[in-house]
């Protein structure tokens, strides 16, 4: 952030008085703007015992697979982004079942919020930001060509915990970023 959105002004990258981080306060306006992080909120719809995945037709990751899943909007709920991400995504209806996984990405300023959801009718195909969408069973699902490794964690522990009644957990990305390497 370069100018103040209030006023126009620059601003300065600074510490402001009873704060403990830095923030972009305006030199005009004192006007402190805080920059938080951003929720991604998708699901993982089940049909018939298999996944549906959609392959990105956008970066980053093009061409790879990945849960239906996007950056929640203003005036929008975490389920109600949900719900159009996997329109939009996989032209899919779905009920959702509830909370599954979140998943904090720190350094990239992203929480990612996955629903089980179950397809409505059946019907899926690929939206605008998919190439293609597809139905997969554990041992077909592309593991070396899936988008981000919160999509891998979230399947990992869908299939580990299929069969165990909790239906939430959390998983801090710190620790997948030291499995995968950090390279996404």
């Amino acid at each position: 952030m370069q100018y103040c959105s209030s006023c126009g002004a620059g601003v300065a990258f600074r510490i402001p008085q009873g704060d403990d981080r830095e923030r972009h306060v305006c030199e005009n306006c004192g006007i402190i703007h805080y920059i938080n992080p951003r929720i991604v909120a998708g699901t993982l719809p089940v049909w018939d015992e298999r996944i549906l995945l959609c392959r990105r037709a956008i970066e980053p990751r093009y061409g790879f697979w990945t849960l239906p899943a996007g950056f929640m909007e203003n005036g929008e709920t975490t389920t109600e982004a949900a719900l159009r991400e996997t329109l939009e995504e996989a032209e899919a209806r779905v009920e959702l079942d509830g909370l599954y996984a979140v998943l904090n990405v720190p350094h990239i300023d992203q929480v990612h919020m996955y629903f089980r959801a179950r397809l409505i009718d059946g019907q899926f195909g690929a939206g605008p930001e998919s190439l293609e969408t597809a139905l997969f069973r554990e041992s077909e699902i592309p593991w070396e060509e899936l988008a981000f490794p919160t999509v891998t964690e979230t399947l990992n522990r869908y299939f580990s915990d299929r069969n165990a009644t909790g239906e939430h957990f959390e998983v801090m990305v710190d620790d997948i970023r030291r499995r995968l390497g950090n390279n996404r």
